[in-house]
């Protein structure tokens, strides 16, 4: 472990410890330096790198403070990660969205509100619109996805799902430029997993959103594996 690393280390604890609450002020560099026990260099370098994940930040000449350490803070910085990942580890990905999004799915369909209900439908309805134009069907598709995790009431599952889904939506780009019948196929998948949310039964909402994301997972692997060099590399505005 490098000396920068070990410095990073001991602010951690100090935030894990409860020393420095979400929202605490820093003391000044050279007071925590001494603090630490560390040089004014190897503090600073640690407080730029814990700035850039989202646990401090820097306020120029106020100080530096810890963040609220919200879920959607801290995961921040997945989907620039996800952005590189290709092939293989494309469908990686995809497996990871089939494991958590149907849960998701089942726990809105338990804990939705009447308005979570009512904008779930709107973005239901542009899909309808839109069935024939890849990209806004696809962009009313992340909202539908972004509604209905957002209905489960759980911030870091929400977190962890906007952090994939920026390559997932891209793969379902790519489907909808090659497969002519996706945009159809695609909104009858989400009419029945408003039916289930709709219907309050959390089983089947769980069961609707696996089929449908099983169903491009499924085509992704074929593709893929039909071309090793392809990747969907349209993105939505």
């Amino acid at each position: 472990m490098s000396l920068t690393d070990k410095a990073i280390m001991r602010i951690r604890e100090l935030i894990q410890s409860g020393e420095l609450l979400p929202g605490a002020k820093l003391p000044p560099e050279q007071q925590l330096a001494a603090e630490l026990g560390l040089s004014r260099n190897l503090t600073r370098e640690a407080v730029k790198a814990l700035a850039v994940a989202r646990v401090l930040e820097i306020r120029r000449g106020d100080g530096t403070y810890v963040t609220s350490l919200s879920p959607a803070l801290l995961l921040e910085s997945l989907s620039s990660a996800v952005e590189l990942l290709r092939g293989d580890t494309l469908l990686e990905l995809t497996e990871v969205r089939r494991l958590l999004e149907p849960i998701a799915t089942g726990l809105a369909a338990s804990r939705m509100s009447d308005e979570h209900l009512a904008d779930i439908k709107s973005h239901l309805d542009a899909m309808t619109r839109a069935r024939d134009d890849v990209e806004l069907l696809n962009h009313h598709d992340a909202a539908f996805h972004r509604a209905v995790i957002a209905a489960a009431g759980n911030s870091t599952l929400a977190s962890l799902l906007e952090g994939i889904s920026s390559k997932t939506v891209r793969a379902r780009v790519w489907r909808g430029l090659v497969d002519d019948d996706a945009g159809a196929r695609t909104v009858a998948e989400h009419q029945a997993i408003y039916a289930a949310l709709a219907s309050g039964n959390s089983a089947l909402a769980q069961a609707a959103a696996l089929v449908h994301v099983s169903t491009t997972e499924q085509w992704l692997r074929e593709h893929l594996e039909q071309d090793t060099d392809a990747e969907p590399a349209v993105a939505i505005p």
